[in-house]
């Protein structure tokens, strides 16, 4: 296993400069968000959709526009809003009375990177058409399907300040997404990096494509191929076991659960992993990998009890209880 692994370590040594790139380009827009940055890439190693929640103005749209500049992708932003339909999603048949036949027009969902903004603003049609798209992988307009091409990969972004006149996504549907992310405020430095760099009527700036669809196609093998030990797989099921029965594990926080994670939870954490010591320049996972992912796959599929609220406790305290308490290798 040894050779193995030393292999897989040449490869990731191999691919590191590939994925630099795609970081250098994305640096030349964006100042600061590396946690942002770095998950996104992640989803694309991992060939899954982000959930993104955030107040205006904190470059989620810009970062997600210059990933798809950085790789030789079709993108397409759609702003959701409480009277789309699903065929302003999807697409719809078109009568031509002259032949008497139907043709397709394909919606907006047809592209390699979808950013859904504000996804919370769309009535359950369209938001059940769009999680549909994002498990299955294609759409139906009428009676025919038709497949999305790879890469596909859906951003979706959510304002937590703002719930009027919104439709929040239910439990079951936001466990389609690998990630839910918090983005938070940039570094006072940061910010007046920001200043200098964004404020002017056209800032010109733009990320050169660096990386294809075959890369990309190459790069999720490799992740696939990180070498995982028994005793790190061990950890991520303990990890998960710990949301449903945390008694088992000395913790007294099951009243604060009602419902802990599905075994979708330990699939993700486990990719994610990979994916995050491949970015890391690593071809093995270690345990601080699964802590450092953990969060983002967690905290929106451990489900707090009305006690908890009370208590004014949220998922993410006891997700952090569960990393704090449960053994590591």
């Amino acid at each position: 296993m040894t050779i193995d692994v030393k292999q897989i370590g040449e490869k990731v040594q191999k691919e590191s400069a590939v994925l630099d790139r795609v970081r250098g380009e994305i640096k030349k827009v964006i100042i600061g968000q590396e946690y942002l940055i770095e998950r996104l890439l992640i989803g694309l190693l991992c060939n899954n959709h982000v959930l993104i929640e955030g107040v205006p103005g904190l470059a989620k749209t810009l970062s997600v526009t210059t990933l798809a500049q950085s790789v030789q992708a079709s993108f397409r932003r759609i702003q959701f809003t409480p009277d789309l339909l699903p065929a302003d999603l999807i697409g719809t048949l078109i009568y031509n009375p002259q032949s008497g036949n139907f043709s397709t027009k394909k919606g907006p969902i047809f592209a390699n990177i979808i950013l859904a903004d504000e996804i919370n603003r769309a009535p359950a049609k369209v938001q059940s058409a769009l999680l549909e798209a994002m498990q299955e992988r294609q759409v139906t307009i009428g009676e025919e399907s038709h497949k999305l091409e790879e890469p596909f990969m859906v951003l979706a972004t959510q304002n937590p300040i703002e719930q009027e006149g919104t439709y929040p996504l239910p439990e079951a549907q936001v466990d389609r997404f690998m990630f839910k992310l918090k983005i938070t405020y940039p570094k006072k430095g940061e910010e007046k990096k920001i200043l200098q760099r964004m404020a002017r009527s056209n800032p010109g700036l733009k990320a050169e494509a660096v990386l294809e669809p075959a890369d990309i196609l190459r790069l999720r093998n490799l992740t696939d191929e990180i070498y995982m030990d028994e005793k790190v797989e061990d950890y991520i099921v303990d990890v998960v076991q710990a949301t449903r029965e945390p008694s088992d594990y000395g913790l007294n926080i099951g009243d604060l659960i009602q419902y802990g994670a599905s075994p979708r939870a330990t699939i993700y954490l486990t990719m994610a992993s990979r994916a995050h010591a491949l970015l890391q320049g690593r071809g093995y996972v270690t345990p601080q990998d699964v802590k450092a992912i953990g969060m983002d796959v967690l905290r929106h599929r451990v489900i707090i009890t009305y006690e908890a609220e009370a208590e004014e406790k949220t998922s993410e305290d006891v997700v952090s209880v569960i990393f704090d308490n449960v053994a590591v290798p």
